[in-house]
């Protein structure tokens, strides 16, 4: 087994109707109340936000990446300015992805373009090859070439600090058949096993390591990844790879690995952020989840609010904001929303200036730490379901 000093998660609270919980996960760098939502600060830093922002509108936790901090500064430099915590002045928890993903993108675009097709074909394929060793790409920077293999993903993370790893993965895209998945998943457990030997020879009890369960959209491999990651001694587990086509592919694929994956660890849910999905996925157990959408999107002008809006976002940049003079909620109270009107950035967003990406930033911040808080009252007071119907009722009906 491996100790994990200085981390925990205790199980607070059980939903008597669903498989949701309310926890509580403690790091080196503090404590996330769970059902909790992280935040992506992809190159080390939260597009748009300082890291006093995100204290003040109650962020617990971030996501930073390991494939792109390593191209750019490196993570030699990051262990040299005192790791990412200290480097990007953030004193909370952080955890680091390992590169599976990206190992993904570089070959098959995102997953959306992966689904659908659209990955534009004059955009060269960075991925060079993926083998025992591990993945060889070129860097989107500047051409050089690299191999991550689940030893360096894990000596690259413990250089930048991070409080949560993950083991390296292959993250199959959509289009692939049974046979290929499996080989691949037999690969990510091969690599996992040696992420873990890395992991024992290099532990300095201030990190804790999540194992991955890949498998595609097969219920019979999603069922061997949850039986590997089980009699592995990991700290957490993470649910990753590709999920399926759409929400109702992806919330059936997350429902038959949590009914396999029966653990008090913590669970992760990888790249999944959206307001239906978050309320499905705590149901069935998640206890976090990451997503670069909310602070995305932002940047586009869209600010996401429960009112006005049945898919739960506004379009700023709309002509029917010049004249309101409303906050983005009435019931919102973050920084943008008790300062700011909609007329004021709809004008920000008309005229290019950046504070307009900042206000919607901040408040969408607020909307995703607020709906986690949501979720984690109404478990403690024994009424998720009863919060879920309010949820989505003010939401039809506004």
């Amino acid at each position: 087994m491996i100790d994990f000093p200085g981390f925990g998660f205790e199980i607070l609270t059980q939903d008597t109707s669903s498989r949701a919980r309310h926890g509580r996960l403690t790091t080196p760098h503090g404590t996330i109340e769970t059902p909790a939502f992280i935040f992506c600060a992809t190159k080390a830093t939260v597009k748009a936000a300082i890291p006093r922002d995100l204290k003040e509108h109650d962020v617990d936790v971030i996501l930073a990446n390991t494939y792109h901090l390593m191209l750019q500064p490196g993570a030699n430099l990051v262990e040299r300015m005192g790791g990412l915590h200290k480097f990007m002045g953030w004193e909370g928890p952080m955890l680091t992805d390992s590169g599976g993903y990206q190992i993904f993108s570089l070959g098959h675009g995102s997953v959306a373009e992966e689904v659908k097709g659209s990955r534009q074909a004059d955009r060269p394929s960075l991925l060079v090859d993926i083998s025992e060793e591990g993945a060889t790409f070129r860097s989107y920077i500047d051409g050089s070439q690299h191999t991550l293999s689940p030893e360096s993903s894990i000596e690259i993370q413990r250089k930048l600090g991070a409080d949560l790893v993950v083991v390296l993965d292959e993250c199959t895209p959509f289009h692939v058949d049974r046979e290929y998945t499996a080989r691949s998943l037999e690969l990510t457990h091969r690599w996992s096993n040696r992420s873990l030997a890395e992991f024992r020879r290099g532990a300095n009890g201030q990190q804790a390591l999540y194992g991955v369960l890949q498998g595609g959209v097969f219920e019979d491999l999603r069922r061997e990844a949850a039986d590997f990651v089980m009699t592995q001694p990991f700290f957490g587990h993470a649910i990753g790879g590709c999920l399926g086509v759409d929400s109702v592919q992806m919330l059936e694929v997350v429902s038959f690995t949590m009914g396999y994956l029966d653990t008090d660890r913590p669970v992760h849910l990888l790249g999944i952020g959206g307001v239906r999905d978050i309320w499905t996925a705590v149901k069935l157990g998640i206890d976090t989840f990451d997503c670069v959408s909310p602070t995305r999107i932002a940047r586009h002008g869209w600010a996401l609010a429960r009112k006005d809006s049945p898919r739960n976002r506004l379009n700023l940049r709309n002509a029917r904001f010049r004249d309101d003079a409303g906050p983005l909620e009435n019931e919102c109270s973050c920084h943008t929303c008790c300062n700011f009107s909609r007329a004021y950035i709809h004008h920000l967003f008309k005229a290019d200036e950046m504070l307009g990406i900042q206000l919607v930033t901040l408040h969408n911040i607020a909307f995703m730490t607020g709906l986690m808080k949501t979720i984690r009252d109404a478990l403690v007071q024994g009424r998720l379901a009863e919060a879920e119907r309010a949820w989505f009722e003010d939401t039809v009906n506004s």
